[in-house]
This record gives structure tokens, sequence and C-alpha cells, in this order.
């Protein structure tokens, strides 16, 4: 009888998130790697396009993105969501500069997950009405950074950190063949 082959030990998931926190003057986006349980920073920015046409901003957003895409080779996206605020333009030109964020995802054929504000920092601070300086201190925290990073960045990077910790449980679940409807597992 032949003795078992020996199985190699299982390989924890590894994965690279690019987290976008949009905006028409200021993109924000922060790189981090996931393996397993651990974060490691990767790099974090801002993308700036306060001059010129809306589609001159738009195309500085798209291409940025696009070259941080190819530099980093991110394996998924999470961008926040458009936040409405009271003023109707100011929230349709976010909403330009979020989908000009995403089609730099798509255009990469990458998977892209989407988080309000309150999720980021229910996932990151722990409460939903977090300030931006507890966001940038416990991003610092969690990625054992020098020095907190900008507001803009950290809550890219907040964005990536949520999804690591939100999408492992999700995609764990889906392995095993189970769904979320209306916030219940079917």
């Amino acid at each position: 009888m032949p003795l078992p082959v020996p199985r190699a030990p299982a390989v924890a998931s590894v994965r690279r998130i690019l987290g976008i926190d949009p905006g028409l003057r200021v993109t924000g986006f922060g790189v981090i790697h996931v393996a397993g349980n651990a974060l490691t920073y990767v790099t974090c920015g801002c993308i700036r396009s306060r001059e010129g046409t809306l589609p001159d901003r738009l195309r500085v957003i798209l291409r940025d993105l696009g070259d941080v895409i190819v530099k980093y080779r991110p394996t998924e996206v999470a961008i926040e969501k458009v936040f409405v605020s009271v003023n109707p333009a100011s929230t349709l030109l976010l909403g330009q500069a979020r989908g000009a964020a995403i089609s730099a995802a798509v255009l990469a054929d990458l998977p892209v997950a989407e988080y309000t504000a309150l999720q980021v920092k229910q996932a990151v601070v722990g409460h939903g009405k977090a300030a931006k300086e507890q966001v940038q201190e416990m991003v610092r925290r969690l990625l054992d950074l020098p020095s907190a990073p900008s507001p803009d960045a950290a809550d890219a990077l907040a964005c990536a950190i949520a999804h690591a910790h939100g999408a492992q449980g999700l995609h764990g679940l889906r392995k095993a063949g189970y769904r979320v409807r209306r916030g219940r597992l079917v």
C-alpha cells in the first residue's frame, strides 16, 4: 500500500487593496497588502486636480489613478460612496470624480467594492461619527506608521482597511456557500 503524500500547508490569501477617497479637487488613495489577518502599508497619497475644466480635472483623476494601479498592482479596489450634501451641484460633481475613479479600476479589470463613510469609520474607529483626526490616528496605529497620513490619504487607507476586514468574512462565507440577504445569512 502506498504511503500518503503529505500536503503542503495552506497558504493564506494574499491581497493588495487600493482604497480611494474620491474628490474633485483632491482624491486620496492608499494601498495596503493583506496576508491573512496581517495588514501592511504599501503607499498612500493624493491626486490634486484643482485647475482646468471639469473634463480636464476628471482626466487627471483617471490618468493618475491608472498610474497608481500600474505601479502598485492592486488585486481589488475599495471606494467610498458619495455623501449626498445639501448642495446638489456639489454632490453631482463629486459623483463625477467618483465615476472617474471607478473607471480607472474597471479599465484595469479590478473588482470594485463600495462603502459609506459610516461603514468605513465603524470598521476602523469603532463608531460612525468619528472625527477625521480619529480616523487618521487609527490608520496610523493599524498600519504601524511613524506619523498620521493626510486626511484624504487616511480616508482612502481606512476604506482599504474596512474592505480587508469586511470582505474577508464575507468572502469566506461565499466560499462556504452562504449569501447575505437583507442582513441575514441564507
